[in-house]
């Protein structure tokens, strides 16, 4: 874990089918609320690639193919199966997910290259039909596997400050505090336009003013010069 890191370009090379069915076997060990175990995975390699291509291209209102699918010579697509609607969807579509990470993470470990891609098209019409997704099935992206190139950059010691996503149960009386800086925040809020109206009212009333004196002014020019005509 601590040394895993996403590699977006990989080699030609990929894990085999078998082998990537004893590494499934291990990442479906994953939190799963009444083992429903609502998800499967999509093996695509050689022109399966073409096909999603031609699918994202469609998707995207584009001819042709889109190339993205070739970066890898596998990809994994990870499909979340809603089979109950007794649970919360987000619950089953998150156990689909801790399987495709738990799966990226032992690849990873086997000494594959892999990342987790998506985009704006993977739950398009499309796509959806090109996997054979049925009522119920979403996508959630696809693992691009494959070789680790010789030139890949050693892995950087960088880690996570744990203690700045790790907080403590709010105080009972936080929900208050909360509630009383919402109404002083609103308060502020509400002073302030209420200052800038004044401000805009004394700006018109100013301006008023000296048009009433230039027009004074001006009329009394006037009057001067008809005295002395």
């Amino acid at each position: 874990m601590r040394s895993r890191r996403s590699l977006s370009q990989v080699t030609d090379e990929a894990p085999t089918h078998k082998e990537l069915v004893e590494l499934i076997s291990a990442a479906g060990r994953v939190a799963d609320h009444k083992e429903l175990k609502p998800w499967r995975l999509i093996e695509l390699r050689g022109d399966d690639r073409l096909v999603l291509g031609k699918a994202i291209a469609r998707a995207q209102g584009e001819d042709g193919v889109n190339t993205k699918p070739l970066r890898a010579p596998l990809l994994i697509a990870v499909v979340a199966t809603i089979k109950s609607t007794s649970l919360p969807a987000w619950e089953q579509e998150a156990t689909a997910a801790g399987v495709a990470h738990a799966l990226s993470l032992l690849l990873d470990e086997a000494g594959w290259g892999v990342i987790w891609r998506t985009g704006d098209y993977t739950r398009a019409k499309a796509v959806s039909k090109a996997h054979g997704l049925k009522k119920g099935e979403l996508l959630l992206g696809w693992l691009y596997v494959g070789g680790r190139p010789d030139r890949s950059r050693p892995v950087r010691g960088k880690t996570i400050d744990g203690e700045r996503y790790l907080s403590a149960m709010p105080s009972e009386d936080a929900g208050d505090e909360d509630a009383k800086d919402a109404k002083d925040a609103k308060q502020a809020r509400e002073s302030e336009k209420a200052q800038k109206k004044a401000r805009k009212a004394a700006k018109k009333a100013r301006k008023a003013e000296k048009d009433a004196e230039k027009k004074a002014r001006k009329a009394e020019k006037k009057a001067r010069k008809a005295e002395k005509a």
